[in-house]
């Protein structure tokens, strides 16, 4: 069992630049996945099986340095091309991040995404450079879009700021980009959801509401397979794991929503809950704001009670929208307090 470790040096180097500014970079890999490697064995035997590349008509292995890509444009006919004609026809862009332009975060679905990477200088005298763009990135929440071509391929990115480093995400290109109401069958054509049904998976969502702290989480199936492999070793019982649940019957579903709401309201209420996240909408309303009367105070209460029931990323883009202040650093709470007190909103 060999756990792959990531070595700490650059997986590209080139130059990071927005408008005039140049500063140069190198690209490292953002995470250490949990990969555990299996040998293939022949059944019954200790013998690895090895992959070797061979020539289809000879059966002869071929050197690395001996095979070249091939674009079958016909049948059993290639156009040869060689790694330096690739290269060739991408002149400067292969070594260059040119940030065409600045978006805001939250309009980047994240379907867009695929892999992270650390950006960061490529020496001392470049970090005041580097540091003045990451701050300026933080202080206006956009990140820099821009194109990049490494390992023979051109990718999307975006170039964001996080605490102290910037991160450079490999986003997938539109047209890569499925759409889900072609791709996916037994979409809901209509908005079934209505009245009680969606009043209590509301309110259920918000008494599991959580803070994010993504260290309390942890790669379970991972130490499993640890655990089969040890316990194979020793000769012991191998335990199976336990069934999926059930589909939810849809005659039983206001039965088994309400029960979930009792069953995470005998649970300790986490730090967001506490806080008044994890109530139902309507009922923090009508506690968390003094009883008023008149026909302001019940539009501000209905405004509440609408944005009670957005998502976080829904609240931000609407703050987005209205330019609410330092909307980047609020809480769900904080989004629909500030989103109630703008009349536009």
């Amino acid at each position: 069992m060999e756990v792959v470790a990531v070595a700490k040096r650059p997986v590209w180097s080139g130059v990071l630049t927005f408008g005039l500014v140049t500063v140069p970079v190198g690209l490292y890999s953002a995470v250490d996945e949990h990969t555990i490697h299996f040998h293939q064995l022949q059944r019954g035997t200790s013998d690895r099986i090895r992959i070797r590349r061979v020539n289809e008509r000879t059966g002869k292995e071929v050197a690395n340095e001996d095979i070249v890509k091939g674009y079958e444009f016909a049948e059993g006919e290639y156009v040869v091309v060689e790694p330096q004609e690739l290269e060739d026809i991408a002149p400067g862009r292969s070594q260059t991040i040119d940030v065409s332009g600045f978006v805001d975060l939250a309009d980047v679905e994240p379907v867009y995404f695929a892999t992270t990477y650390y950006l960061a200088p490529r020496g001392k005298e470049y970090t005041k450079v580097y540091e003045l763009l990451r701050q300026a990135m933080e202080q206006t929440n956009r990140a820099g879009i821009a194109t990049l071509v490494m390992r023979g391929k051109q990718y999307l990115t975006a170039v964001r700021a996080v605490e102290k480093v910037m991160v450079l995400h490999l986003l997938h290109w539109a047209d890569e980009v499925r759409d889900p109401l072609k791709t996916l069958p037994d979409l809901p054509v209509s908005r079934a959801a209505r009245g009680k049904e969606l009043d209590s998976a509301v309110q259920l969502i918000e008494a599991l509401a959580i803070d994010w702290k993504p260290e309390e989480y942890r790669d379970t199936y991972h130490e499993q397979v640890e655990q089969l492999v040890k316990a194979k070793a020793e000769g012991k019982e191998i335990v199976a794991a336990e069934e999926a649940p059930q589909a939810t019957n849809v005659v039983d579903l206001m039965t088994a929503l309400q029960r979930s709401i009792d069953q995470a309201g005998e649970k300790p209420a986490p730090r967001s809950a506490r806080k008044g996240a994890g109530r139902a909408p309507r009922a923090k309303t009508a506690k968390s704001r003094p009883r008023a009367t008149g026909s302001g105070a019940r539009r501000r209460a209905g405004r509440e009670s609408d944005l009670g029931r957005l998502s976080k990323d829904e609240l931000y883009q609407r703050a987005t929208r209205q330019q609410i202040p330092g909307r980047s650093k609020m809480t769900r709470d904080e989004l629909i307090k500030a989103l109630t007190s703008t009349k536009a909103a």
